[in-house]
């Protein structure tokens, strides 16, 4: 059997997330790491036993890579994608595909034209209670969605962005509370709906933050081709991260996520709770809470399980450009304050 190289660009926040999955399999190797500071990609290639290099132009030279996961700053997704894509290299990358929908599209068409398979890591989706809500609307046991809501009310403080040198720019980040926390939880209402986008008319603002270029503030309305319209409001201001909510209103019933947890409650008086399992963890060595890392976990084998021909790719490139796609629009609806329609 085929033992995937695989190559990891970023060894910041989100980088145990991918290594220590990575490391679990028999069927891969991390054979390199990658970080423009010098140290902490020397630490981690220490760490796990592999090189460390501080230019993945390099990396893709020396390495004969397979594989690359993508765990940088936003900016950042687009360029290197593409360049990995040209060498032939599959490609897993964190959310958001691009800060910019166009180098999206030429991720997607390049991966394409190369034969490179390409995931875009959406993790939520994964979770027990996405997973009830998703199927139950799948069987029909819902029934039609009717309309939907979601609430993202988080906290990210000037003392959040002084520690970043690159949060909070419209340059690097792309945008702020829609394009970083609340993008989630957009993609999880945009899967549910299962549907082409209608219109998107949003309002976007900073209105608590002193030092950010970026939104820390939007709300707004998405409609679907299907008929069901979408209300969205999302805050990074609040004073902690209350649970995020999502709320679809069915012809057969009411849906309900509470962060993770779901409850779905049929007008026949059935009720149906999903929430994560405290015994379903995965043990990471950097300090990580294992139950962080379960969805990304399973998404990162659906991803491996693909390349060796025992799945489908349950979040391709072309299926995270359509949530590329509704937040590109978000922005664009509240920079141009309009509503932004799409053909049918």
């Amino acid at each position: 059997m085929k033992k995937y190289r695989v190559g990891i660009i970023g060894c910041g926040n989100i980088f145990p997330m991918h290594a220590q999955p990575i490391v679990e399999r028999r069927d891969i190797e991390l054979v390199a790491v990658c970080d423009n500071k010098k140290i902490r990609a020397q630490e981690k290639a220490i760490q796990l036993g592999c090189k460390a290099y501080t230019d993945y132009h390099d990396m893709f030279k020396k390495e004969a890579l397979d594989v690359i996961h993508i765990c940088l700053p936003h900016h950042l997704h687009a360029p290197v994608a593409i360049e990995a894509a040209k060498h032939g290299i599959h490609i897993l990358t964190e959310k958001p595909m691009s800060i910019d929908y166009a180098d999206a599209v030429e991720i997607v068409e390049t991966a394409r034209k190369n034969d490179v398979i390409l995931g875009v890591i959406f993790q939520n989706r994964y979770n027990p209670g996405s997973q009830l809500i998703k199927n139950m609307l799948e069987n029909g046991e819902l029934g039609a969605i009717k309309s939907g809501k979601l609430s993202v009310t988080w906290d990210r403080s000037d003392a959040y962005y002084q520690n970043s040198d690159w949060k909070g720019t419209w340059e690097m980040e792309g945008g702020g509370v829609i394009i970083d926390q609340a993008i989630h939880t957009m993609d999880l209402m945009r899967w549910f709906v299962n549907s082409e986008l209608k219109y998107v008319d949003a309002s976007v603002s900073n209105r608590a933050h002193e030092m950010i270029e970026v939104e820390d503030a939007a709300e707004g309305v998405i409609a679907y081709q299907n008929g069901v319209v979408t209300a969205f409001h999302a805050i990074n201001y609040y004073s902690y991260d209350a649970p995020v909510e999502i709320e679809l209103h069915c012809e057969l019933g009411i849906a309900k996520m509470v962060a993770d947890k779901a409850t779905v409650k049929l007008i026949d008086g059935k009720e149906f709770i999903a929430d994560n399992n405290p015994l379903e963890t995965f043990r990471y060595d950097s300090g990580v809470k294992g139950y962080w890392g379960v969805s990304h976990v399973k998404q990162i084998n659906n991803f491996y399980d693909t390349l060796f021909g025992n799945d489908q790719l349950d979040i391709s490139g072309e299926e995270a450009l359509k949530t590329q796609e509704m937040i590109a629009a978000v922005y664009e609806s509240g920079r141009k304050k309009e509503r932004i329609i799409f053909n049918q």
